[in-house]
């Protein structure tokens, strides 16, 4: 399990990939790849973004995964229309969970915000039940907010 100091150095790591760069879709790709690498037992990490009224699928690293999303359904449409972080122990209980991988067991989702926006969401999901803790939370908090300011959408 990563520490708040373990989370602090990937940020810093995020923060110093992305600063140089204003293509979003290779920033986004290039975070996904950086929590996919740095994060253990998880099977999905990825970004779905605001468009046309319902959440679409980003860069991610992970299966294949859903497209789209309406808002308000699944944990992702929840933490983008209520632009709070999500931290799930076990998908299977919560209401109206999108299954797009079966092997999916936990799952945590963080809104990014632009100019008082949400406009994206971080998800990560694991295939193990209570995967993500409040330091996890805590770290991918503080990995948003870092980054989210640097992102041009």
């Amino acid at each position: 399990m990563k520490t708040l100091a373990d989370y602090h150095s990937l940020t810093k790591q995020a923060v110093a990939l992305i600063e140089d760069e204003k293509d979003l879709i290779a920033n986004l790709s290039n975070l996904s790849a950086l929590l996919n690498s740095s994060l253990d037992n998880i099977n999905w990490v990825g970004f779905y973004l605001y468009k046309e009224q319902q959440l679409v699928l980003g860069p991610f690293q992970g299966n294949v995964a859903c497209v789209r999303i309406e808002l308000d359904k699944g944990v992702c449409g929840k933490a983008f229309s209520t632009n709070t972080t999500q931290r799930i122990a076990d998908v299977h209980e919560f209401p109206g969970h999108i299954a797009c991988d079966a092997a999916s067991q936990s799952e945590i989702v963080v809104p990014i915000n632009s100019q008082g926006k949400t406009i994206a969401v971080l998800d990560i999901d694991s295939p193990i039940t209570e995967r993500f803790n409040e330091i996890d939370e805590a770290g991918l908090i503080h990995f948003v907010e870092q980054v989210q300011d640097k992102l041009i959408f």
